[in-house]
């Protein structure tokens, strides 16, 4: 499922936006499908002109019933009667959709005979300071099974002690999660923390669900600004 918005607050229209010739939505519509790892693949939208744009080239798409503060959501409402077990959340503006790692994502299902994890997720390990700053990169701290602890704009965890060798991870905004798991959340009123850093991951944390985090290596680029559809087009090229 690719949860996609056309209002999106900081770039307005983006997956509307050409890259290399085709809409950033249609190219990770494309590059998703093209894995060969789903049953099936959707574009779940408010927008009509979303909607169009992936019907009209060959795709599949789900309108949305209701209005939804997040992608979480949009999903929710979209796989509530449909048969299925696991459903992965590739957002719309990743058109560099990374094969490997979703495949990492869907053996930690595999390999959960116990089914102890609700969602998973992928992380990557960040150096640049400026980025460790950055409150739109999302940080994500982990526990040592890998579960997620917190996620955060703010630096986590802060240095106080400076001797200590201390990694931190970006959060990449690519889940995978348990049907229930997903209509838990949309059931589930939003709390405090999710309402403060405005991370709705923050909400399956304070309701107890437990998150297992993978590491890549691949970063990719997420299109959130012009300047991230500019370095994207010189990266298609």
């Amino acid at each position: 499922m690719i949860p996609a918005r056309y209002a999106a607050s900081r770039f307005p229209g983006k997956l509307m936006q050409d890259l290399g010739g085709k809409t950033v939505i249609r190219r990770t519509y494309e590059a998703t499908a093209a894995t060969n790892l789903f049953d099936d693949v959707f574009v779940v939208t408010d927008s009509a002109i979303i909607y169009n744009e992936i019907v009209n080239n060959g795709g599949k798409a789900i309108m949305s019933v209701k209005e939804h503060e997040c992608g979480s959501d949009r999903i929710a409402e979209a796989i509530a009667n449909l048969d299925i077990d696991v459903v992965i959340n590739v957002q719309g503006d990743e058109p560099f959709t990374d094969k490997e790692s979703l495949i990492k994502l869907i053996e930690v299902f595999k390999a959960d005979d116990e089914k102890l994890v609700d969602l998973a997720s992928l992380m990557v390990n960040i150096t640049n300071e400026h980025e460790i700053k950055n409150p739109n990169t999302v940080k994500v701290i982990i526990d040592q099974f890998d579960f997620a602890l917190y996620f955060s704009r703010s630096p986590i965890p802060f240095l106080r002690d400076k001797s200590v060798d201390v990694k931190y991870f970006k959060h990449k905004g690519v889940y995978a999660f348990r049907k229930q798991a997903l209509l838990d959340f949309y059931n589930l009123p939003m709390k405090t923390l999710e309402a403060s850093e405005k991370l709705e991951q923050l909400r399956y944390l304070e309701y107890g669900k437990r998150i297992k985090m993978v590491e890549t290596d691949v970063e990719g680029i997420e299109i959130d600004t012009p300047e991230d559809l500019e370095r994207a087009k010189k990266v298609w090229k």
